[in-house]
C-alpha cells in the first residue's frame, strides 16, 4: 500500500518523466484532477490504468475510502491537472489522512511552475516566500498590508483575468518602483518573461491582453 504523488507537465508533454510514466502504468488506481485534461495526458503516453475524480470540490468526501482502498494493499497515484499536486492544488488533506494512518507516501520529484518563474525573473532567490494565489476578497487587503514588510522574494499565482488589477494593488502596496517579473505560459511555445518595475510591468500589460497559467516574482523590500 502506498500513495504516490506524481507530479505532470505544466505545459510541455516532453517534461514528463521516464519514472512518472512508469508508476501510471503500474499503479492500481490514478486519482486525477480533472479527469478529461488527464485523460489526454495519459493516452499520450499510452498509459490505460483506470482514474477517478479527486478535485477540491469532492476531496473531502472522498479521502476516507481513498484511505481505505490504500490499508487494503492499492497503490494509488495522485495527479493534478498540471505541476506538482498539492502545491496550490488538491493533495495535502490526502497526504495528511495517509501519514494520520501510517501509509507509506512516495513524492517523485518533477515540475512545477513556481521554480523556473523564480529563477527567470533574475531577483534573488537564495531565500524566497512562495504566497500561491491571494485571497479573493475577504484577508487580501490585509494579506497584501503584511507582504509589504516581506524582505524576501514573494512568488504569487494569478489567473489572467485577475493580473492587471493583482498589479495595480502591487504598486499601491508595495511602490511603483518595485521590481517585477511575470512569466506566463511556462514551458509552452509562447513562454514569456515581463520583468521592470511593478508600474512599468503594470503599464505592458494594461495594454497587452495576458493568456495562459500566470506567476508573478516579486522582489522583497
Amino acid at each position: 500500500m502506498k500513495l504516490y504523488i506524481v507530479p505532470t507537465p505544466i505545459g510541455n508533454l516532453d517534461d514528463m518523466t521516464f519514472r512518472a510514466i512508469k508508476v501510471l502504468q503500474e499503479v492500481d488506481l490514478i486519482l486525477a484532477e480533472d479527469t478529461r485534461t488527464s485523460g489526454k495526458l495519459l493516452k499520450h503516453f499510452n498509459i490505460s490504468t483506470h482514474m477517478q475524480s479527486h478535485h477540491m470540490h469532492n476531496e473531502h468526501k472522498t479521502v476516507n475510502s481513498i484511505v481505505q482502498r490504500l490499508k487494503n494493499g492499492e497503490t494509488i497515484a495522485l495527479i493534478s491537472d498540471a505541476g506538482t499536486p498539492a502545491i496550490s492544488d488538491p493533495g495535502f488533506l490526502l497526504t495528511r489522512a495517509c501519514v494520520q494512518n501510517n501509509i507509506q507516501i512516495e513524492c517523485l520529484p518533477g515540475a512545477t511552475a513556481f521554480v523556473p518563474a523564480l529563477v527567470n525573473s533574475a531577483l534573488p532567490n537564495d531565500k524566497f516566500v512562495f504566497e500561491g494565489f491571494l485571497p479573493p476578497k475577504k484577508g487580501r487587503q490585509t494579506r497584501l498590508k503584511l507582504l509589504a514588510e516581506e524582505t524576501r522574494t514573494m512568488i504569487f499565482y494569478v489567473s489572467p483575468h485577475k493580473l492587471v488589477k493583482t498589479l495595480t494593488q502591487f504598486v499601491a502596496y508595495f511602490g511603483a518602483e518595485r521590481p517585477v517579473s511575470v512569466s506566463r505560459e511556462l514551458s509552452k511555445m509562447y513562454e514569456e518573461t515581463i520583468r521592470g518595475t511593478a508600474q512599468e510591468v503594470l503599464f505592458h500589460f494594461e495594454n497587452n491582453t495576458a493568456k495562459g497559467e500566470i506567476v508573478i516574482v516579486v522582489g522583497g523590500k
